[in-house]
Order: C-alpha cells, then sequence, then structure tokens
C-alpha cells in the first residue's frame, strides 16, 4: 500500500515523501542523488526488489520532483532528511537507508550526528567533499547514460531539479565519515564519470564503523549502477540489509 505525504522542514520547505507499507517491521529508506526523484524508474525498481521483505519509504529532497524550494548542493538539504527520520521516529523495530550521490552526501552528514535511528547504510557513489567533485563529462557512456536519460521515456520520468546557489557552507562527508556507527557499505562504478572511485575510496579510509567497499567493473554513477550493474548492485544491496538489519527479528 502507497501512502503520500508532505513533510515540513525546519525552514518551512515542504517535502513529498512515498510511503509503500507491506506490513514488515523494518524500513529502508531511500535517497536519490541530484537530478533524481522518488518517481525515477531506477529507484521505483529498486523498491520493488526490496518491498518483499522491507517496508519502504522515498522522497524528493528540495528543488526535487514535488518538493519545493530549490537545491542548495547539499548545504541544505539534511533538513529534508531530518524531518522524514522525525516521520517515522519510533515506527518500526529498524530502519536502513540507501543514498545515492549526492544524497549519499547529505546521508552521511546526518547520520554523523544521529546513533541510533538508522542501524544500517549503504552509500552509493558518494563525493567525500562535494568542492572536490571531478566529474569527466567526455567519459560519459552515450548510450547508457546520455541517449537514456533525454530520448526514453523511462530516463526522463521523475528527473530534473530546480537549483539554488552553490556557494553556501557545506558540510564535509570525510570529517562526518569518522563519526558514523552503524555500518557502512560503499558501492561505486569503476567507470563513474561524474564522481570519481577515490571519493568512495576516502570515505571508506576514514569510516571507523563496520564497513565494506565493492569498486563495480564498469560501473557507472550512482543510479545508473541499476542498469549497467543490476544483479551485482541489487545483490550488494540485498546481502547487506539480511547482514546488518538483524534488529527486532
Amino acid at each position: 500500500m502507497k501512502s503520500s505525504s508532505i513533510l515540513l522542514t525546519s525552514d518551512k520547505q515542504k517535502i513529498a515523501c512515498a510511503h509503500y507499507k507491506a506490513g514488515h517491521r523494518k524500513l529502508v529508506i531511500i535517497c536519490h542523488g541530484f537530478f533524481n526523484s522518488k518517481d525515477s524508474r531506477l529507484l521505483l525498481w529498486l523498491k520493488d526488489q526490496l518491498i518483499k521483505e522491507y517496508d519502504v519509504l522515498m522522497f524528493d529532497f528540495r528543488g526535487h520532483g514535488k518538493s519545493s524550494g530549490l537545491f542548495c548542493w547539499t548545504s541544505r538539504e539534511g533538513r529534508d532528511l531530518r524531518a522524514v527520520l522525525d516521520s517515522v521516529r519510533g515506527a518500526y523495530a529498524a530502519a536502513a537507508m540507501i543514498s545515492f550521490s549526492l544524497g549519499a552526501a547529505v546521508s552521511i552528514n546526518v547520520l554523523a550526528d544521529t546513533s541510533d535511528e538508522i542501524a544500517s547504510l549503504i552509500c552509493v557513489s558518494s563525493p567525500c567533499e562535494v568542492k572536490k567533485i571531478d566529474y569527466k563529462f567526455w567519459q560519459l557512456n552515450p548510450r547508457d547514460d546520455l541517449f537514456y536519460t533525454l530520448f526514453t521515456a523511462e530516463g526522463r520520468a521523475g528527473r530534473g531539479a530546480r537549483v539554488g546557489p552553490f556557494w553556501l557552507r557545506k558540510k564535509s562527508p570525510l570529517q562526518s565519515a569518522a563519526r558514523l556507527s552503524m555500518p557502512v557499505l560503499y558501492i561505486h562504478g569503476e567507470k563513474d564519470w561524474v564522481v570519481k572511485p577515490w571519493h568512495s575510496r576516502a570515505l571508506y579510509a576514514q569510516t571507523r564503523s563496520p564497513k565494506k567497499l565493492a569498486m563495480l567493473k564498469n560501473g557507472s554513477h550512482a543510479e545508473f549502477l541499476l542498469r549497467s550493474n543490476k544483479e551485482e548492485t541489487t545483490r550488494l544491496i540485498k546481502d547487506w540489509l539480511r547482514a546488518t538489519l538483524k534488529e527486532g527479528e
């Protein structure tokens, strides 16, 4: 059963949520990356792979999808995630989070200061410092990245962003990673043309809690790994959740 809602952040932004309830005691929260949303076909596909074992909550960061405001490149988006976490506080025996790209950067920063709400974290293609993102647009895959996004109905669905200022002060995911207390799985594509693989390696090295780093051969960026490396990415996610999200069983 899908339940839609609007949450209000501490700075009065409206955050659109979709809560997929199947009667499970465990919850997985999915945080999209830049230019995506809770209505992205790839993320909805991921939700369908998880719903047999977990309830799933998806939402739109500000400036994306049906949420209000402008996307501020991780400077203010922590307030969006904080509102989401507050909305499900105490409702489940255990909760995990799967976050992509800039959504993963936001998640690391927020969860560094939260020790009891999320029992397991998966970060896909996360930057360790937003200002050090070194994307190489000429390395993108024209067929799987560009053509899919621009010329297929599936690729265009749930895509887009309304952007705000880039120069606002940002927290450092690299510094925050050292304060994470839950198990963390870092997934990164070796051919990521947006956030190069060294970012996840740096985050992994800084993380002190139980951790794993998975580098995917020929893998692309973030949500695109659900196309270029669909089976491997899905298996990694499911295995990690089963191994780490055990509270309440």
